[in-house]
């Protein structure tokens, strides 16, 4: 009486069961790599720690890159100090 559908489990309690185990572990491995993650990953800093460029040295560096020439480069040192408080 205890034992209606036979012996053991029919196929739908073969399938929910794989499938169940399937999720747990799918579930269980997500977890554990997003965790492996996140741990690993360096510490992010803070986006005032940058150093401060200011407007000579930016000029200056395209000085030295070639983007600008020396008569450019003179006009805007020019322009940029006479602007500055």
């Amino acid at each position: 009486m205890m034992f209606w559908y036979g012996d053991g489990m029919n196929g739908w309690g073969w399938f929910a069961m794989s499938a169940g185990m399937m999720l747990f572990w799918g579930l269980l491995i997500t977890v554990a790599v997003m965790l492996f993650r996140t741990l690993g990953r360096p510490a992010e800093r803070p986006s005032g720690s940058r150093p401060a460029t200011s407007a000579e040295q930016i000029l200056g560096e395209r000085l030295a890159r070639g983007e600008i020439d020396e008569d450019e480069y003179r006009r805007r040192l020019t322009a940029l100090r006479s602007a500055e408080p």
